[in-house]
């Protein structure tokens, strides 16, 4: 029987048909708590506005308007379901489907998303300004993060708006009010254009006015801390307090994308060490617009912490947000140049910036709730705004950077010395890599020489190579020997256009075994370059493993692609036969493999001179 070409098609099948069609389409997430579903719907109507309320007023569902600007998405509510339930509305769901006028839709269910700061004893010290307490911009911390060399050069993030995506900013903070964007922010737990957060006894929803304070904290004003970028413009997406929903993340990676420059997110799914989870439809759309479409084509930049599972043995390449190619996955690192006790390891991380480590390690220095100020900001959430912010002053050194300029320029600058692994390697490029710490510490100096003089990357180029193809007999893994899958990639690609020098490398598997996290998953690349994509998770013990999940790793960064690749996959302890049913390699890189590095023809923008000279040597000790 010929499978049916659409939904419509498929729900006249029957209802039996049509509930078998709901179950296979669920996320490939997966997670150890209940789902619970809202009255929202997410649906797809081609036609516009007038055709969407057509569509809710026929099945008693509210149009609350399009997702995002320039896709045909609307926010349904049915007034009649419960708010939230355990168990979803078939009834309603299949009314929608059945709809001739509706191409997708999907019943919203509250996501498990953590925020990715750690929850020590408070330490705030003494009322007073804390510069002297800011140990990470001092010039004498080693490694140096570059950044008063940076704001030495002029660059103050002037003409850059960041926005903070977590549980709101409080804006009239003394610290933050002369440079809040409210362009920048948004509501989305309350719907509305305030992004203040909700008072709670325990101040639970700081957060976000944390992360904020890293960014744009004023300088010179005698309140609590300096800010990186403390010349740019800083919003809030409120967005954690309350149930997230992929409409939700889809409202906030997209919201005002030609006027905010940069979106920071401390924030994922649990790294309990055991949840495998991403972005859903509406948040990878959001994302794959906004680096095509954002800040007037040139991409919006989105910095992620790259996660806290490391008590649990948590491996970030099971968090699909900092394994996209469309963000800036950020590590930590210690005072010291260790690697904190919190912090996750993977493949797919870019760069580190300093936060905590044991109790007895200096944290981060910022801006609190209730217009205070905290030096116990901690963990992966405390990395991400800095980087943030130090891609605010690259910003301002040229604002022609496109998304992948940023990324590149963040590959080339970044240092290693100085951060303790044993893990380093050098790759086919000559550039030092590891899984801890990604390409190393981000340096603000050298990121804006470089960026000074820069000519963009050229276009992006796609090749998807299918390995192990669904309807192939499945590779047996077993648990005495690795799987070892070769191929050679030849200069003409199977699918999409020839890349010649390398950026991001996906493994897009299919994989079971008895428990997932006994598993190893390696890639060589022909330059002899091995990313460990997967490493064993202690508390993983699913047994679904993983559909069409995207491995992905930067390590292969510039490297040629042609050549022998080599996919390894070891099983830990388990006694139990394992399948590989699908294994397609996705090359992202450029077809032109001696661009210039840098090039000379790049607009520029030379910074205002007095903002040279806010901070003297004398200041920059600690």
């Amino acid at each position: 029987m010929e499978f049916c070409k659409s939904i419509t098609q498929c729900l006249k099948a029957g209802p039996l048909f049509a509930a078998l069609l709901i179950l296979c389409c669920r996320s490939n997430a997966t997670n150890t708590k209940p789902d619970v579903y809202l009255n929202e719907w997410a649906v797809e109507i081609y036609g516009g506005n007038d055709v969407a309320d057509e569509v809710a007023a026929a099945h008693g569902f509210i149009n609350h308007g399009l997702i995002m600007k320039s896709k045909d998405f609307y926010r349904f509510s049915h007034p009649k379901l419960k708010k939230r339930s355990l168990d979803s509305s078939y009834e309603h769901h299949l009314n929608l489907l059945t709809n001739e006028k509706v191409t997708w839709a999907k019943q919203q269910n509250a996501k498990q998303r953590v925020k990715r700061d750690l929850n020590f004893d408070p330490n705030t010290g003494p009322n007073d300004p804390k510069w002297s307490r800011m140990w990470y911009l001092a010039p004498s911390q080693d490694p140096n993060m570059g950044v008063v060399e940076a704001w030495k050069l002029g660059y103050t993030g002037q003409g850059v708006s960041v926005s903070i995506l977590d549980d709101g900013i409080e804006h009239n903070h003394p610290d933050l009010h002369a440079n809040y964007d409210a362009l920048a922010s948004y509501d989305m737990n309350d719907h509305d254009n305030d992004p203040m957060p909700r008072g709670t006894l325990t101040n639970e929803n700081r957060h976000g006015t944390r992360c904020a304070g890293e960014v744009a904290a004023v300088a010179n004003n005698g309140v609590c801390a300096i800010g990186i970028a403390f010349n740019a413009k800083i919003g809030g997406i409120r967005m954690l307090d309350g149930d997230v929903t992929d409409v939700v993340e889809g409202l906030s990676l997209s919201h005002e994308y030609d006027k905010i420059d940069i979106y920071s997110s401390s924030w994922g799914p649990d790294d309990d060490g055991k949840t495998v989870d991403g972005p859903a439809k509406l948040a990878y759309i959001a994302l794959k617009e906004g680096v095509n479409q954002g800040r007037n084509g040139k991409g919006s930049i989105f910095v992620w912490a790259s996660g806290n599972g490391g008590r649990y043995q948590d491996n970030c390449n099971c968090d699909g947000y900092t394994t996209s190619i469309y963000t800036l996955s950020i590590s930590s690192a210690t005072e010291h140049g260790t690697i904190p006790w919190y912090s996750e390891a993977c493949s797919s991380t870019f760069a580190t910036t300093y936060s905590s480590g044991s109790r007895r390690h200096k944290n981060i220095v910022t801006t609190d709730l209730n217009h205070g100020c905290t030096e116990s900001h901690t963990g992966t959430s405390a990395s991400a705004p800095l980087a943030a912010a130090i891609c605010a002053l690259v910003l301002e050194s040229n604002p022609s950077l496109t998304w992948r300029d940023m990324q590149h320029i963040v590959v080339r600058t970044a240092k290693p010395d100085g951060l303790h692994t044993r893990d380093w390697i050098q790759n086919g490029a000559g550039r030092k890599v590891c899984n801890a710490f990604g390409y190393g510490l981000m340096d603000a100096h050298a990121m804006v020489q470089l960026a000074r003089n820069w000519t963009s990357v050229p276009d992006q180029k796609q090749c998807n190579i299918t390995v192990i193809s669904a309807e192939e007999i499945p590779k047996i893994l077993k648990s005495t020997e690795p799987l070892k899958v070769s191929f050679q990639v030849t200069s003409d690609c199977t699918a999409g256009q020839p890349v010649e020098r390398l950026e991001h490398v996906q493994a897009e598997l299919t994989l079971r075994n008895e428990r997932r996290g006994d598993l190893t998953i390696l890639l060589t690349s022909p330059m002899g370059t091995t990313s460990q994509l997967l490493e064993p998770r202690l508390y993983d013990s699913s047994s679904e493993g993983f559909t069409k999940w995207a491995f992905m790793t930067t390590h292969s960064w510039d490297e040629d692609p042609h050549g022998l690749w080599i996919l390894e996959i070891r099983q830990r302890k388990s006694q139990h036969l394992g399948t590989l049913s699908l294994f397609n390699l996705v090359l992202y890189g450029t077809s032109e493999s001696n661009w210039p590095q840098p090039p000379t023809s790049a607009t520029t923008t030379e910074p205002t001179t007095n903002n040279a000279t806010i901070y003297t040597e004398t200041q920059t000790t600690v």
